[in-house]
């Protein structure tokens, strides 16, 4: 089965490329720019990756974003993270970048999305991989900041595919950003948002009705509602959800209770993503092997992650098309379902 997971074609729709960072690209960034970081050493750093709640991951997420400083140090996360991929199968990718953790710093916006944007440019040309880039608003923070970001973003609207919001989600609800989400797609951005993960329903509710989203990130607390899994279920709409993600931050204690089984029963359509992969404890391969093994999912079931990270990624037809074509070929080889 890991041989099986470890070959399949598949996307990844929720990853968030400040949390692709190593802690070993993390102190060779740090020193190269003369930064003085608290760590001394790798090992004080992969302690350091150790926490059990959203706040706590996130205090040492942004302590670790505040290393990169130069177009090569983002062109360098970002390349890692893709290199990655090539080992996984991993044919597509859906990269969220969060300008406002570099810009308040006093990165330009243009260092940030030049550096992540030619790594992903070579990664096509080298690697075969290709990847778009989701623009995150973070929910701590105001609209107002938000509205900067949108404004900084415009002359690199080219690079972008779409708007997201992550960060904290207790106390900070959809409907704080409604307006910079109605100017985001006026701009012709995809909206997007996480949802549900430590917020309830009603944080999903406002995230599909108020900033009219194309695809939930996270979602678990979609299950607390049946009307709104109905509502999911009649808008398509697919959920990111990030297995060892939610255990790391507690949003499920343990991964046999994990309710991603129970979703995709229920008829939701779900992928399977990392995150945050350097800080959850496993690239998306290790995300599929370790929830496969805890939920006794089948080589259907599998086939069926796959075949949603493909249909509900944000690509054309035509190059959805031909990412299916090679999931059912190597599914069909493998005798992971009967074609009709």
């Amino acid at each position: 089965m890991q041989n099986f997971i470890e070959n399949l074609p598949k996307a990844e729709l929720h990853l968030h490329i400040e949390g692709s960072f190593e802690p070993e690209l993390m102190f060779k960034i740090a020193q190269r720019n003369n930064i003085n970081i608290k760590y001394k050493s790798i090992e004080e750093i992969k302690k350091a990756y150790q926490f059990d709640c959203l706040q706590d991951f996130l205090d040492i997420y942004y302590q670790g974003a505040g290393v990169l400083i130069t177009e090569q140090d983002f062109y360098d996360l970002t390349y890692s993270y893709l290199e990655k991929c090539a080992t996984q199968n991993v044919r597509h990718t859906e990269i969220m970048f969060d300008p406002q953790t570099h810009t308040e710093r006093g990165v330009s916006f243009e260092t940030v999305i030049n550096g992540i944007s030619k790594a992903c440019n070579d990664a096509k040309e080298k690697l075969n991989i290709s990847s778009l880039l989701i623009m995150s608003y973070l929910r701590h923070l105001s609209e107002e900041d938000a509205f900067k970001t949108l404004e900084q973003s415009l002359p690199f609207k080219h690079l972008i595919t779409a708007v997201g919001l992550d960060s904290s989600e207790k106390g900070n609800p959809p409907s704080k950003f409604q307006r910079v989400f109605k100017a985001s797609v006026k701009e012709g951005y995809i909206p997007l948002a996480h949802a549900g993960e430590e917020g309830d329903a009603d944080y999903i509710w406002e995230a599909l009705d108020l900033l009219k989203i194309k695809r939930i990130d996270h979602g678990n607390n979609c299950l607390q509602d049946d009307n709104l899994i109905q509502e999911i279920i009649k808008r398509d709409l697919a959920l990111t959800v990030c297995p060892l993600s939610n255990t790391a931050l507690q949003v499920v204690n343990d991964l046999k209770k994990h309710p991603l089984k129970k979703m995709m029963n229920l008829g939701l359509k779900v992928t399977i993503n990392s995150d945050d992969p350097a800080y959850f404890g496993g690239q998306v391969n290790q995300n599929y092997i370790e929830i496969q093994e805890a939920l006794n999912l089948k080589k259907q079931d599998l086939y069926e992650l796959a075949k949603n990270s493909f249909q509900y990624s944000l690509l054309d037809d035509a190059t959805k098309k031909v990412y299916l074509d090679e999931l059912e070929t190597y599914c069909v080889s493998n005798k992971c379902y009967s074609p009709s």
